[in-house]
């Protein structure tokens, strides 16, 4: 049985392990000045760099939380090891061997200690790498082929394969010296019926490798149709040296590139890393058999030194809906970090991988370089369940719009966005959404509008129709001006108005009186009918349905119009104005909808109503030609 660690030795392997390396595969470092470097504690939760790594005196400290020592302590803390263990990993690092006293020139492990669960581990990784050039795995190369994998690239992520048989590998460790025991601790091996057996038959492997690129795991994936196990992908079960909410394949190829751009894509699966990385974009990572949790987003800020001002997170997910719904799981996580979040989404619901393969290399990195913000994705994702081309549906948008933006914590990017839910919904004033959701997000209901009371004339005995009707507009009313005059030469002037004024549509109208009145001279035959005077009026009081609605009626048959000159001029110039407002508010409303529509991902769409809006525009400076001035 081996000794203790040689002291000469030990100290060999303090002078040949650089603090700043070993702790630069799980920390970002920069610079602190005096020959210092900072980062993000790996050992506590932080947004500010406590943590700081001295290379000239090999130690490291955290002035938040306390913990501190030289590289072999750093070791033993972050990986869980004991003394003799972390000198053994940094020996390994380091291309030392190892004196024992007392037990010779050797490198026996203790039998189940974590060193030996990795040696497992890169043994069986060579075994399954060796097994992907056999006959029995043409299905897995072909696979990785229609892929877009070559040869290369599955040795550069250390493809596998497991081979049929039920104890393979089991038999193939026994045999360089591994005990049953440690393969049943490392997951490699379980009980069977008869016996131990591989935990992994007939499938294509991804190693799945920790920060220090040690291997701790595997995800298998379904090749063959007559495979018993239903599911298209196993992982190794949590074992001493994997915790799946802990890992991220492709971080151990990624990791500097992540520190260095300060960027990392997170996508969904094996294929996803290999194409990003492929193609261009060498920060992409994915979990492992879990869903991208708060551990995992822990370890991606420690490399890019999170400080909010920098450092972008991106999310990768199928635009089906259930790739909406991890968005929106997404956000809810987003609010536990400082990163800048954002979500990229192929064309037609590809996942990375098919989009390589439909459209190259280039169209997968202009898909991240062309991502969103999250949270602005997460609330057009919501809106597209409302009819924002009415009235209803942007006030139902707003009610459940406005309670998702007050959860977003920061007060600069919270009022932000409310004020960009009112343009994505279309809602003209703006500062009243942003008080609304800060309201929200202060603990205060929103106030509710003020209940109308509507006067009911006590004489209208029998004669009343409908008392609850539209209430009556105010006379003075400087945005319903040019409406009330329409309307008072429709009634005083119909052959003036004539042919032009019956064209208007109901919206011509905005306040609900008007839109009564006016849809009641419509039904008494219009403005064309031939009739006037009272005999037109009593026509249009007949079609009135609502008591307050005649009351209006008889306001404006006899108020004087704002006539100066030429009254048929200036009839012809105010249902001009009318129309001239219809086309105002048609305007904004395509405007709101280009703002939801995107020039890349839906090109016709925008294009039709770019056309749209154009043809408006010019019919609006028309129409300005022929409206009465001051109206």
């Amino acid at each position: 049985m081996a000794g203790r660690i040689r002291e000469s030795d030990i100290a060999l392997v303090r002078d040949r392990s650089r603090i700043d390396d070993v702790v630069g595969d799980h920390v970002s470092l920069r610079g602190a000045g005096s020959g210092a470097l900072k980062g993000l504690c790996p050992f506590h939760d932080e947004k500010s760099p406590s943590f700081n790594v001295r290379p000239s005196h090999g130690t490291f400290h955290c002035f938040g939380c306390g913990e501190g020592g030289d590289v072999i302590a750093f070791v033993m803390k972050i990986e869980h090891l004991g003394f003799v263990e972390a000198v053994e990993r940094l020996a390994d690092r380091a291309g030392i061997q190892l004196v024992y006293e007392g037990g010779g020139a050797t490198v026996q492990r203790d039998r189940g200690t974590r060193s030996r669960l990795i040696e497992a581990h890169r043994a069986a990784a060579e075994f399954y790498a060796e097994q992907l050039a056999t006959p029995d795995a043409m299905p897995a190369r072909e696979f990785l082929a229609q892929r877009g994998f070559d040869e290369a690239a599955a040795r550069q992520f250390g493809c596998g394969f497991a081979p049929g048989g039920w104890d393979k590998l089991t038999k193939h460790l026994l045999g360089r010296g591994f005990e049953l025991t440690e393969l049943l601790k490392a997951q490699l091996t379980k009980e069977g019926r008869q016996g131990p057996i591989d935990r992994f038959h007939r499938r294509l492997l991804w190693p799945i490798r920790d920060m220090g690129g040690e291997v701790v795991g595997f995800g298998a994936r379904r090749i063959f149709d007559d495979d018993p196990i239903q599911a298209k992908y196993l992982n190794t079960s949590e074992s001493p040296i994997y915790k799946k909410s802990q890992v991220l394949f492709g971080l151990d190829l990624a990791k500097k590139e992540i520190a260095k751009r300060r960027q990392a894509v997170v996508v969904e699966g094996y294929t996803d890393v290999m194409a990003m990385h492929l193609a261009g974009v060498p920060t992409a990572v994915a979990s492992c058999g879990t869903a991208f949790g708060p551990d995992h987003m822990n370890v991606l800020r420690r490399l890019l030194i999170d400080d909010s001002l920098s450092g972008e997170v991106i999310f990768t997910f199928d635009g089906d809906a259930a790739g909406q719904k991890a968005a929106l799981k997404a956000f809810e996580g987003e609010q536990q970090f400082s990163a800048q979040t954002y979500i990229a989404v192929a064309p037609d619901g590809m996942d990375p991988c098919e989009l390589r393969q439909e459209k190259g290399d280039v169209a997968v990195r202009d898909l991240v370089a062309r991502r969103t913000p999250l949270v602005e994705f997460a609330i057009k994702a919501q809106l597209r369940d409302y009819d924002l081309d009415s009235v209803d549906g942007r006030v139902e948008a707003l009610k459940k719009m406005v309670p998702f933006v007050a959860q977003i914590k920061d007060r600069a990017k919270r009022d932000g966005y409310a004020t960009r839910l009112a343009w994505w919904v279309g809602w003209e004033d703006e500062a009243a959404v942003v008080r609304r959701v800060r309201e929200t997000a202060n603990g205060r209901a929103p106030a509710a509008a003020p209940t109308r009371r509507v006067a009911v004339d006590p004489n209208q005995g029998a004669l009343a129709v409908d008392v609850s009707g539209p209430p009556r507009p105010d006379p003075r009313d400087p945005a319903l001006r040019t409406e009330r005059e329409a309307l008072k030469a429709a009634l005083q002037l119909p052959e003036m108005a004539g042919p032009y004024y019956d064209s208007l549509p109901d919206d011509a109208f905005t306040h609900p009186a008007y839109q009564a009145l006016h849809r009641a001279i419509r039904e008494a035959g219009g403005t064309s009918s031939g009739l006037s005077g009272p005999t037109f009026l009593e026509s249009v009081s007949q079609a009135c349905a609502q008591q307050s609605v005649r009351t209006v009626l008889r306001e404006l048959s006899v108020e004087p119009l704002q006539v100066k000159a030429d009254e048929y001029r200036y009839v012809q110039g105010v249902l001009a104005g009318v129309q001239k407002m219809l086309v105002s508010r048609q305007i904004a409303e395509i405007k709101s909808r280009l703002r939801r529509v995107s020039p890349i991902d839906e090109p016709d769409e925008y294009r039709h109503l770019f056309g749209d809006l154009i043809a408006l525009e010019e019919y609006h400076k028309a129409l300005g030609e022929q409206a009465v001035g001051g109206l």
